[in-house]
């Protein structure tokens, strides 16, 4: 049976941002970068020190009673807690306190302001907004212009916490303040191998995939790290992300803005919707289907191939031969 392709992610130290721009940056593929100074928050982001500083502050998490969380079947529930409260119960084995179970998971992403207390954020998630009182402890590093931010995302998980593979529109720095993490990466050019639904991968078990469901997952290359107390991870936009965190963590990730601004949906509060220009050509696309759908299916596979054909000369940056995206 064939074996999955893996490469190990390139860690890089010394790194400054005239480093990241000349060297790391227009490479488009992800990168630990190790030693970049991230603040007081590497020493300070203990349980006690979160707890004190959150306080009763209420927070909105995702529980679960298995680690592995996924948003397609959505195996989880939303619940409020103190943040005091969320932090003990997050760096626990087992809970005294629990919703489901006594060894339930816990997830905490950070939100935008909900301003028309309508459930859902309408502005994207800033630390300096949401927990101002940690804020300072950590330094954004100043490797895209600050016109260009979008959010930095405060996020806390419980040991073992496995997410769903899932690709971002914006580019994304990872910081990992405390405990480690591993985070296994797949090109945007092995999209076609991921089983995809919107921004998502259906394939949930990346370790030990059913090849009867998913035969093609198997020709998808596996970018693996893990990262260290103080590491950032620099993933670009599109490249489909899949983290499991191997203790209880506390990390941050920075948004930014790679295309203009107006090129991106600015009802999105998360930087997961995609790109407008990109919008309408798929709507475009489901408008074709529909057409193909009135013709017998001789005729639908031939213009099928015909549409591909011409999608891939346009748009694919590594073409091969004219007939493989048709087999």
């Amino acid at each position: 049976m064939a074996t999955q392709k893996k490469i190990a992610v390139p860690v890089f130290t010394e790194v400054d941002r005239d480093v990241f721009l000349q060297k790391i940056y227009p490479q488009r593929k992800p990168a630990v970068l190790r030693g970049v100074c991230l603040g007081p928050c590497l020493e300070k982001w203990t349980v006690e020190y979160l707890a004190q500083k959150g306080g009763d502050k209420e927070v909105k998490i995702h529980v679960s009673r298995v680690p592995q969380m996924n948003f397609l079947n959505r195996n989880f529930v939303y619940r409020t807690l103190p943040f005091d409260e969320f932090v003990r119960r997050t760096s626990e084995e087992k809970h005294a306190d629990f919703f489901l179970c006594e060894d339930e998971s816990y997830y905490l992403r950070s939100l935008g302001e909900d301003v028309r207390k309508c459930f859902f954020p309408q502005d994207p998630a800033d630390l300096r907004k949401q927990f101002p009182e940690l804020a300072d402890d950590f330094h954004i590093p100043d490797f895209f212009e600050p016109s260009n931010f979008f959010s930095s995302v405060f996020r806390i998980s419980s040991r073992h916490l496995q997410l769903w593979t899932h690709y971002d529109v914006m580019d994304n720095l990872l910081a990992q303040v405390t405990g480690r993490k591993r985070v296994v990466l797949f090109s945007p050019q092995d999209a076609l191998h991921l089983y995809m639904t919107g921004d998502k991968s259906e394939v949930l078990e990346i370790d030990s995939p059913d090849v009867n469901l998913y035969p093609e997952f198997v020709k998808a290359t596996r970018y693996e790290c893990v990262l260290e107390p103080g590491d950032l991870l620099f993933i670009p936009a599109m490249w489909f992300h899949n983290t499991l965190a191997l203790q209880f963590g506390v990390g941050v990730n920075i948004f930014w803005r790679e295309l203009p601004a107006d090129s991106y949906d600015k009802k999105d509060p998360y930087g997961n919707k995609d790109p407008v220009a990109a919008g309408r050509a798929l709507q475009a696309l489901e408008r074709a289907l529909h057409c193909l759908d009135e013709l017998p299916p001789q005729y639908r596979d031939f213009y099928g191939r015909r549409m591909i054909q011409r999608i891939r000369e346009r748009t694919f940056c590594n073409r091969t031969s004219p007939t493989a995206a048709l087999e």
